[in-house]
């Protein structure tokens, strides 16, 4: 058998069927993506709840994770909030000890002060001299003791503007001849320390410039370069704390003497030797940096590179 006709028709019959068809692959295909493409976020939307209240809760405002959660990721809130209860309670029994412990040692050194006064000279000035070193050793330990157990707590979080500024205008009272600038930048910037720890750390180093400075100690506190930042961690962020006086500074010899315990280069100042000692452990305890220098103006540049708080959670 042998049928004829005209081609071009049959022809033109498939190519409207071929086009028809791939028009509707077409669309089926991208009404899946669009349709596969709002199920994952919708699923995906109670994971997204839980990303922001953790956020929350690593800048400082909550305490645990709030909010509605599907049964698939019930338990995994859960156990974050169980977590952060128990880092809380280990912290708070940390804190108590810690301050028996202070409690407990503060009335035997003050009576051991106290004698070293009625004692003849010269063996009065050396038990007093070591009575002294003994409470600043004590107070160093029991420092070191109280932020290890809130190290790895993620609510240790202080402003670090108010309690700089009343620092400096303690300084500007005890130092009436100085001046005492202060920079912050930006105003806001939050660190991931206790409000005792920076007390410690910044009052030591300003106390040690007024010390050896002829008419200023400048204190500026400013963001880490990008490459300083998350060296272990690619969502911290680190804050530099600087303070430089316009004294006769040190060389390097004499800073690497500073730095060793209970070191003094200067006698006749007064002091125990353990200032700087005690910064560089309470920045070593935060996983930061201590480190001392000459300074532009040839004085001493102390400088700090401290943990500060992440708002932008990735």
């Amino acid at each position: 058998f042998r049928v004829v006709g005209n081609r071009d028709v049959l022809e033109s019959d498939i190519s409207d069927f071929s086009g028809s068809l791939y028009l509707a692959l077409a669309g089926f295909g991208v009404g899946s993506l669009l349709l596969n493409a709002a199920a994952i976020l919708i699923g995906l939307r109670p994971l997204d709840r839980a990303r922001k209240a953790l956020e929350k809760i690593r800048a400082g405002e909550s305490e645990q994770l709030d909010g509605e959660f599907p049964r698939e990721i019930l338990p995994l809130a859960s156990e974050v909030n169980a977590l952060i209860d128990s880092n809380r309670r280990i912290v708070e029994r940390a804190r108590m000890q810690v301050g028996n412990l202070a409690h407990s040692l503060k009335t035997p050194i003050a009576v051991l002060l106290n004698e070293s006064r009625l004692i003849s000279a010269p063996q009065g000035e050396l038990v007093k001299t070591q009575a002294e070193a003994m409470q600043s050793q004590v107070q160093s330990y029991l420092n070191r003791a109280r932020i290890a157990a809130q190290r790895e707590s993620v609510l240790a979080r202080t402003e670090a503007l108010p309690v700089l500024e009343r620092l400096v205008r303690v300084m500007r009272r005890l130092n009436a001849d100085k001046q005492f600038p202060l920079h912050v930048d930006p105003p806001g910037v939050m660190l991931a320390m206790e409000q005792q720890d920076i007390e410690e750390t910044v009052g030591n180093l300003l106390e040690n410039a007024a010390r050896y400075a002829r008419n200023t100690v400048s204190l500026r506190v400013f963001m880490a370069p990008a490459d300083l930042r998350g060296t272990d961690d690619a969502r911290k962020s680190w804050v530099i704390v600087e303070v430089e006086d316009d004294g006769p500074g040190l060389e390097p010899d004499e800073i690497r003497e500073a730095m060793k315990r209970g070191k003094r280069l200067d006698e006749s100042k007064p002091g125990t030797g353990l200032g700087l000692s005690i910064v560089n452990e309470i920045a070593s305890e935060y996983q930061g940096v201590f480190g001392l220098s000459r300074g532009p103006g040839g004085g001493l540049l102390a400088r700090l590179v401290l943990p500060a708080v992440t708002k932008d959670v990735a």
